[in-house]
């Protein structure tokens, strides 16, 4: 068995004699205070709603998702939060999860479900067309609602909600190809990390365990596990092995992240399922003419966006990378007299892509109205002589100042900032 050292900047679990020590920063408070997300108990436990920059994050955070996923290969449907009772019979859902799932509706003589999975919808899409193995691997993405009936208790916040919006991918492939997928997909995941600024606490590969509820067919746990052992020990990561936490279907590699006070959760799995394709009939056209079983390969780069963007305002404090920012760029007038140069200049930042936003001498002082600001990335403090010339007199985040900069030129390289997923804020 691997184990990975606990990364430097997030915190170790505390040994069992010390308290653990409270959270840098708690998302729900940070969350309500920055005016990102917020709850109604008219609107029920666990049904956070997300005010306009917690939307915008939100938003930055699927759009990234889905273009990663284009440029790897991956086509995007869309399937209903409904389905019939029947489809989670068969899929497995119902004789092994329903206890976490939300009662049946009875409607129109029949009983539909909200459904706690993306999967069981993904197969019979993948069902509804005939396939030759030159089409595989197939890759299904969706960034789809699903529900959870969590009790009371346990919600909190983004990370424990029962409305679940799931970044999702199902991979059709041949069983020659499960163990390449695999790979892709923790490569993609990590990719992901490096750009939203973020690090796993460590890697489990998560293996059924006593008691529990899981698919009968020994043969076939111990296939996939044997695949997912070869993909984690050739992609060079640390993993533990976990009894217990595997999914009913099968074993699953969940990449665990930490908060501050060493508590952790999954974030994004990849998972090899031969269980689904049995139970609903899935098949390909071999080379032989023959119709042949594909393999499901589960995978999801960031999980639920709640629980995603809940360590996000976390990690970051509210200071997000530029890319994620829910404000990329405050316009900070001087006086009224820069007042229609600052809007002409926010006009130009909205149509360049960025979200920009005026902070008018009305809302206060310059040194008020600056540190009000101090989670936007970019601040352009407009005087007299940037007026008169089309200048930007940038304040950078991280307290830097560059030499006044042509708008134009200015807007230009926040913009390939944002474009370029970084870190950075600005290249010199």
């Amino acid at each position: 068995m691997h184990r990975i050292p606990a990364p430097v900047h997030e915190s170790a679990p505390a040994p069992a004699h010390e308290p653990a020590p409270a959270p840098v920063h708690d998302h729900r408070r940070l969350g309500r205070e920055l005016d990102l997300f917020d709850t109604d108990p008219l609107m029920g436990a666990g049904l956070p709603y997300w005010l306009p920059d917690g939307a915008a994050v939100r938003h930055a955070l699927e759009e990234y998702v889905r273009e990663a996923e284009r440029r790897a290969g991956y086509r995007h449907v869309y399937s209903p939060a409904l389905g019939k009772r029947e489809l989670y019979e068969t899929s497995g859902h119902w004789s092994h999860y329903s206890d976490d799932m939300f009662p049946p509706m009875d409607l129109g003589g029949e009983q539909v479900v909200l459904r706690p999975s993306l999967c069981p919808h993904h197969a019979l899409i993948y069902r509804s067309r005939a396939h030759s193995y030159r089409e595989l691997p197939l890759r299904m993405a969706e960034l789809g609602g699903m529900f959870r009936s969590e009790l009371s208790g346990v919600l909190g916040g983004l990370t424990r909600v029962r409305a679940i919006q799931l970044n999702d991918a199902h991979v059709f492939c041949t069983p020659d190809q499960v163990a390449d997928e695999a790979r892709g997909a923790l490569a993609l995941i990590r990719r992901a990390y490096d750009a939203l600024g973020i690090r796993p606490a460590r890697y489990r590969l998560s293996l059924p365990g006593p008691g529990g509820k899981y698919v009968a067919d020994p043969a076939l746990w111990e296939r996939a596990t044997a695949l997912l052992r070869e993909v984690l020990d050739s992609s060079g990561v640390e993993y533990e092995e976990a009894a217990g936490e595997a999914a009913f279907y099968g074993p699953k590699i969940d990449v665990q992240i930490a908060d501050g006070a060493g508590r952790e959760a999954t974030l994004s799995t990849v998972q090899v399922d031969f269980h689904q394709p049995e139970r609903f009939d899935l098949h390909y056209t071999g080379p032989d003419g023959a119709k042949h079983r594909p393999v499901m390969v589960h995978r999801s780069v960031i999980g639920s966006v709640e629980r995603a963007v809940a360590h996000l305002i976390e990690v970051h404090g509210g200071a997000f990378p530029a890319w994620l920012a829910p404000v990329q760029l405050a316009v900070l007038p001087v006086s009224e007299a820069q007042l229609p140069y600052a809007e002409a200049l926010v006009e130009r930042a909205l149509a360049r892509g960025l979200r920009a936003r005026l902070d008018a001498p009305a809302q206060g002082t310059l040194g008020a109205r600056i540190r009000a600001a101090r989670l936007v990335p970019y601040q352009a403090v407009v005087g007299a002589r940037e007026s008169a010339a089309d200048l930007v007199s940038l304040r950078l985040r991280d307290g830097r100042r560059p030499s006044p900069l042509p708008a134009a030129e200015a807007l230009e390289r926040i913009a390939g900032v944002a474009a370029g997923h970084g870190a950075a804020l600005w290249e010199e």
